[in-house]
């Protein structure tokens, strides 16, 4: 090949890697017969085929001194076609190479793509002699070295961390003033960078960007994969996102969040791949090792479908593990990335298909020194048997707390018979979570995420309107605990906006006085909606993106400020759980519950229906160390009833509680000691303590 010389090379690392002299090829295939390195011109045809000969255990690999960066490859793996065995090996079909780390494009769908006839008669038992080259992207051989200069990963500790869930093109698409505008480059542009630093956010948690494909599903009907939740390339960024197709253009939109003080935490789904069931193409793991990489049923023939995707990876298999493992590694220490939120971590934890917290998987990336060292996230839960396991993880998980969305969402609704259910919430849900040494930031709390209403949304439809997907409105859940405040949709009534405004203001403020760590929706803080889609998975269009014209500028204020006073008040952000326990600095409780007369709550209040009101009386925890600040308190009241006059707790001598934070009115010019105040009907008021002012 162009005098370029194929030597043995070594079994390690996985993937295509170049060492400034040549690039060393290594793949995985455990029951393989024949591997076949492929590779191509910049015009996508095929130049020169080889056979990699040598074989380490399950590792193929082979040197070639001399290539450079920038050649695109693929593989054709030999192998039993035996489907009823669990085998699907069809060298017809180019291969992305697992470890891919960038790829050309995206497939084109065509027939040619399965490893099967469509529409043959013995369905997925037949075998398909057409070449699927053409159709495919190509894997790209790449110098991942980028020079950082004195950015770093930022390691803020988990009690000052405030995430803001956001869609790479979703978000700045409709920003005229981003250079880049749907790009990796416009994310981290000087106008969102200004954005988010103003809002106080510490943390922007991304949807996928690890490579994926538009389901042919949603081709046929003109639509996309918007959210990204079906990945091909666990190392390579998505294409779309690229400008110049150029990863360095990812590492360059770390390095000036980092540069704004803004952790990187991405959203990577190990849980399936986009090669779906035995009716799905043929991409990458199908054809280089199925029964591997898949959890196989029906002696084989099957996928196990814990996901509801189609397929579920084998985390029963050490080599998956190995490339989940290799691929976290990959985006931290060359990507930078500061930590990850796991879709459906339930399967990667389940051994022999049942949940295990200590099984191979959470015991590898708990002991590995890269990745237990960052920002790790569990969502809980899967649909398989046994899937739901909120409050199970082990440290130094946190979790994704959707009980939290659902009560408080419940409570402001004015549901009956939850306040209860709000007090366990705005504590830490320190049931589910205070065990085995865990933080009290463990709860990721949110009201809205990707998957649901937004939160202009929650207060302004009773009912989902997911028409625009093409599945009669089928698709999307319809426990939305939201409530439209008297009109579906957009309305002018000017009582029922301020009205939704009120809502949106409690519901806001209950997330950033909550223990645990918040996590806000991009466009929550605009007043954002998807009118009425709860399940915009489909919608790369105004619906799924982010609306920044006539956006809430109050809204926007009130949303900076709740954030800052948060960030402002230690007792807001506690890593211990609040038991209302007797501290040893000053015998006074953790933790009071009160009534709007300012008595303890009784277990009789606790069980009326119809209670609208909680006052939460915090100080710091229990077991607070010296070195940290023990003094102080807050008094914080959820009032979901009409206007109220309450007693505050009694203050400690010379000081007085302070109006510090209020949803239902505006801060008052000057303060002074009282003890009763008056509660503006469905708010939220935060009172701290503060030193009574000396005479002047």
């Amino acid at each position: 090949m162009n005098g370029l010389q194929l030597t043995a090379g070594r079994s390690y690392p996985l993937g295509a890697t170049f060492d400034g002299e040549g690039v060393n090829f290594a793949v995985f295939s455990q029951h393989a017969t024949r591997v076949t390195l492929c590779f191509f011109d910049e015009a996508g045809t095929e130049t020169y085929l080889v056979d990699l000969a040598e074989r380490d255990g399950h590792v193929w690999h082979g040197y070639f001194s001399g290539m450079q960066p920038g050649q695109q490859y693929g593989y054709r793996v030999h192998g039993p076609y035996a489907p009823e065995e669990g085998h699907r090996f069809n060298p017809h079909k180019l291969l992305i190479d697992p470890y891919a780390k960038k790829l050309t494009g995206h497939p084109v769908w065509d027939d040619a793509l399965h490893g099967y006839e469509i529409g043959h008669a013995d369905k997925d038992l037949s075998f398909d002699r057409r070449d699927s080259a053409p159709f495919m992207p190509r894997s790209v051989v790449v110098d991942p070295a980028f020079t950082w200069g004195d950015t770093a990963q930022l390691d803020r500790p988990w009690n000052e961390t405030v995430i803001y869930e956001a869609h790479v093109k979703g978000l700045t698409q409709q920003r005229e003033d981003v250079p880049h505008r749907g790009k990796f480059l416009g994310m981290a542009s000087d106008p969102m960078l200004e954005h988010l630093n103003n809002l106080g956010i510490t943390a922007i948690e991304l949807l996928p960007v690890q490579a994926f494909i538009d389901d042919r599903f949603l081709v046929d009907q003109n639509l996309k994969n918007y959210w990204g939740y079906m990945t091909i390339g666990f190392f390579a960024p998505d294409p779309r996102y690229m400008s110049a197709g150029d990863i360095a253009e990812f590492q360059q939109m770390v390095a000036r969040f980092h540069s704004a003080g803004i952790e990187v935490i991405l959203d990577v789904v190990y849980n399936h791949t986009a090669e779906g069931n035995e009716a799905g193409p043929t991409l990458s793991f199908r054809g280089f090792d199925n029964a591997s990489y898949y959890r196989l049923t029906g002696g084989g023939r099957y996928y196990v479908n814990d996901t509801g995707t189609g397929n579920s990876l084998n985390f029963d298999h050490p080599f998956t593990i190995r490339l989940v493992m290799d691929s976290l590694r990959y985006w931290v220490e060359v990507m930078h990335v500061d930590g990850f939120r796991f879709d459906l971590a339930t399967t990667l934890a389940r051994t022999g298909g049942t949940f295990d917290r200590d099984g191979p998987f959470m015991r590898a990336i708990r002991q590995d020194p890269v990745l237990n060292k960052v920002k790790l996230i569990a969502e809980p839960w899967d649909i398989g048997h046994g899937g739901y396991q909120l409050g199970a993880y082990p440290a130094p998980f946190s979790e994704w707390n959707d009980k939290y969305r659902d009560q408080v969402r419940s409570f402001w609704r004015g549901d009956d018979g939850v306040t209860h259910k709000l007090a366990t919430r705005v504590a830490g849900s320190s049931f589910r979570f205070d065990h085995d040494g865990r933080r009290a930031t463990s709860s990721v709390n949110f009201l809205t995420a990707h998957d649901g209403f937004t939160l202009m949304d929650t207060v302004s439809y009773d009912n989902k309107h997911n028409e625009a997907n093409g599945e009669n409105n089928a698709d999307g859940h319809s426990h939305n605990l939201s409530d439209n405040c008297g009109v579906e949709g957009p309305t002018d009534d000017p009582d029922i906006i301020a009205k939704r405004a009120q809502r949106r203001r409690n519901m806001l403020a209950t997330l950033l006085l909550s223990q645990g760590t918040p996590m806000i929706l991009a466009g929550d803080e605009l007043g954002n909606s998807q009118m009425g889609n709860n399940n915009a998975y489909a919608q790369d269009n105004e619906i799924g993106w982010v609306t920044w014209d006539d956006h809430d500028p109050e809204f926007l204020k009130f949303c900076k400020d709740i954030i800052a006073f948060r960030q402002n008040t230690p007792i807001l952000r506690q890593s211990r759980f609040l038991h209302a326990q007797p501290r040893l600095v000053d015998g006074m409780p953790d933790l009071f519950w009160r009534r709007a007369d300012g008595e303890p709550m009784t277990a009789e209040d606790w069980a009326r229906p119809g209670l609208k009101f909680l006052g939460a009386e915090m100080r710091m925890a229990r077991g607070t160390p010296s070195y940290e600040p023990r003094l102080g308190a807050i008094y914080i009241i959820f009032n979901n009833g009409s206007e109220v006059r309450a007693t505050l707790p009694t203050a400690a001598d010379g000081h007085f509680w302070s109006r510090g934070f209020d949803t239902g009115a505006a801060l008052p010019a000057q303060d002074r000691p009282r003890i009763t105040t008056t509660i503006s009907a469905h708010s939220v008021v935060a009172f701290t303590l503060k030193p009574i002012p000396t005479p002047a």
